[in-house]
C-alpha cells in the first residue's frame, strides 16, 4: 500500500499543481490581473504549491526530517536535474544582468538558510526571517519592475504568464482551482504517508526520503513547466521558473512552515545536503557566466551531478563522507 499511496500521491501533486495553475491564472486574467503580477504571484505560487503542502504536512505529523529534506532536495533537484534536463532539450540562453543579479540574491538567501540551519533548529523567528525576506524580494521586484527598472525581468514573467494555457469558463476555472487545491492536499498526504512507511520498513532516515524521492515528485511541476518551455523556445522562463522555485522553497515555504511548526535539522542535512544545495547554486553562476547560456554539454555535467548525488543517498552519506575523509 506504501507504494500504491507514494505513486498516486506524485499523480495527484502533478495533476492538482497543473490545475491549480491553470485555473487561477485563469480567473486572475478574468479580474484584470496583470501578466507581470501573475508571473511573479499565481504562477510562481501554483508551481511551489506542492513543496508547501507536502512540508506543512510533514511538518503538522512530526516528521521534520520530509519537511526540510524535502526543500533541500527540491532545489538541489531544480538546479542540477532540471536545468540540465532542460538544456539537453535546447541550450538556455538569459540576460546577462538578470542572471547575474537573480542568482546573487538566491545565492544570498541560500547563504542566510544556511546559517539559520546550523543553529540546529528552525524556530519562529527563523522563520519569520525567512518570510520576511521573501516579502521583501517580492516588494522590491515588483516595485522595479513596475517602474520599468528592469524590463528584461517584466518581460520574463510576462512570459511566464503567457506560457499557461486557461479555459475560458469561469465555472472551470473555479473548478479547476479548488479541485486542484484539493488535489494537492490529497496527494501531500498520500505521499507523506507512503514516504514514512517506506522509512520505517527500509529504515531508511525521512531525511534520505524527503531529499530523494519525495523532492522528486514535489519537483514535477517544475519539470513539466521548464521542460515545455524549452520546448517553445523560451528557455529563459525556464531558468526564471527555476531561480523564482527556489527562493520561493527556502523563503516563502520554510519560512511559513517554520513560523507554523518548529523543524529540527538532522545531523546529515548540516553535513552533507545543504552544502551540496550551496555548492548547486554557486556552480550555476560560472555556469550561465561562460556565454550567458547553459550548453548541451554543461546540462550533460548538472544532469550527471544530480545521479551522482542521488548514488551518494542510496550508497549512504556517512559512507561517503568517510571515504572523502580518508
Amino acid at each position: 500500500m506504501m507504494y500504491l499511496y507514494i505513486a498516486i500521491g506524485f499523480v495527484l501533486l502533478l495533476g492538482g499543481a497543473e490545475f491549480l495553475v491553470k485555473g487561477s491564472v485563469g480567473l486572475a486574467r478574468r479580474v484584470g490581473v496583470s501578466p507581470l503580477v501573475i508571473g511573479m504571484t499565481v504562477v510562481a505560487l501554483g508551481t511551489s504549491a506542492p513543496e508547501f503542502v507536502v512540508s506543512l504536512d510533514a511538518a503538522l505529523e512530526n516528521a521534520a526530517g520530509i519537511a526540510t529534506g524535502n526543500i533541500i532536495g527540491s532545489n538541489i533537484a531544480n538546479i542540477l536535474l532540471i536545468l540540465g534536463v532542460t538544456a539537453l532539450i535546447k541550450p538556455i540562453k538569459g540576460d546577462p544582468s538578470a542572471i547575474m543579479r537573480d542568482g546573487v540574491i538566491l545565492l544570498g538567501c541560500s547563504a542566510v538558510f544556511t546559517f539559520l540551519c546550523t543553529q540546529g533548529v528552525l524556530g519562529f523567528s527563523s522563520g519569520a526571517v525567512l518570510f520576511g525576506l521573501f516579502i521583501a524580494f517580492l516588494g522590491y521586484s515588483y516595485w522595479r519592475e513596475r517602474h520599468g527598472d528592469d524590463p528584461e525581468a517584466a518581460e520574463l514573467h510576462a512570459q511566464e504568464a503567457d506560457e499557461i494555457e486557461s479555459p475560458e469558463n469561469v465555472w472551470v476555472m473555479l473548478l479547476m482551482t479548488f479541485g486542484g487545491i484539493g488535489a494537492v492536499v490529497f496527494g501531500a498526504e498520500l505521499l507523506v504517508d507512503g514516504g514514512t512507511q517506506v522509512a520505517r520498513q527500509f529504515g531508511v532516515s525521512e531525511e534520505v526520503i524527503g531529499l530523494t524521492m519525495i523532492a522528486i515528485g514535489t519537483s514535477l511541476p517544475e519539470l513539466a513547466a521548464s521542460g515545455m518551455a524549452a520546448i517553445r523556445g523560451h528557455t529563459d522562463v525556464a531558468l526564471g521558473n527555476v531561480i523564482g522555485s527556489n527562493l520561493f522553497n527556502i523563503l516563502g515555504v520554510l519560512g511559513a512552515v517554520a513560523m507554523i511548526q518548529q523543524l529540527p535539522v538532522a545531523e546529515q542535512l548540516l553535513d552533507f545536503d545543504l552544502w551540496i544545495m550551496m555548492g548547486a547554486t554557486v556552480l550555476l553562476i560560472p555556469f550561465m557566466v561562460t556565454r550567458w547560456e547553459l550548453s548541451r554539454k554543461e546540462g550533460l555535467v548538472f544532469a550527471v551531478a544530480y545521479i551522482a548525488y542521488i548514488s551518494a543517498q542510496a550508497y549512504g552519506v556517512d559512507r561517503v563522507l568517510e571515504l572523502v575523509q580518508l
